[in-house]
């Protein structure tokens, strides 16, 4: 599967757009602003959202949900854990970035291991807590999209309220690095990359220290 894509925001987030090709059912992953380029997408290519899935809840992921689902009347999911943060400017940290404080209500909770079914195509939820306390990726047939858990070369930011560098690195260990290498990374900013890639060559992820954590 290769999703759509585009980047939007200040920051330079990556919205994903994953789709079934028979139904034309779709899930929008982050759109962190400019609901009317993710629309012109959407309509351009008939697709017909069904989900709004965040990887996390801070401001950069978050800014266009409510006109998106006001537009389509697709159901937004976060994982319980980071609830909080979609409703509190000041926790999603849109307060303290100079953009208009981002309001943003759930309609659904998107639980570790859980399954999202878009049209023929499969979402399976990882809780991967680390970079926000409900930091989620998605897995789908040869792809997987990492948020701000695992970027190319790189991993998430943990200095902000609720990340924690060695829970980070236990959820990529633990959760990530026991999928298949062939993976294709679409990560939540940057470009794509593989497991492989990353299992291999991270920087971040070359020590054995970590495997040794409980």
């Amino acid at each position: 599967m290769k999703p759509l894509s585009l980047i939007v925001g200040a920051l330079g987030v990556n919205c994903y757009i994953p789709y079934c090709e028979q139904t034309r059912q779709c899930a929008l992953i982050d759109p962190g602003d400019r609901a009317d380029r993710i629309l012109g997408l959407i309509q351009r290519n008939n697709l017909k959202p069904k989900y709004i899935l965040l990887t996390h809840g801070h401001f950069d992921h978050i800014g266009a949900v409510n006109e998106l689902r006001e537009q389509t009347g697709a159901q937004v999911g976060v994982h319980p854990e980071d609830l909080a943060m979609l409703t509190d400017p000041m926790k999603n940290l849109s307060s303290l970035a100079g953009v208009e404080p981002i309001k943003v209500s759930a309609d659904i909770m998107v639980e570790d291991g859980m399954t999202l079914q878009v049209g023929n195509i499969r979402l399976k939820a990882i809780h991967t807590p680390g970079h926000t306390r409900g930091g989620l990726c998605y897995l789908a047939e040869g792809v997987l999209f990492t948020g701000d858990t695992l970027f190319a070369g790189s991993v998430g930011r943990t200095d902000l309220p609720g990340g924690s560098h060695h829970t980070l690195i236990k959820s990529i260990r633990q959760k990530l690095f026991i999928l298949e290498d062939d993976l294709t990374v679409f990560p939540g900013h940057g470009p794509i990359s593989s497991l492989r890639q990353e299992r291999i060559s991270n920087p971040y992820l070359q020590g054995r220290e970590e495997l040794e954590w409980e």
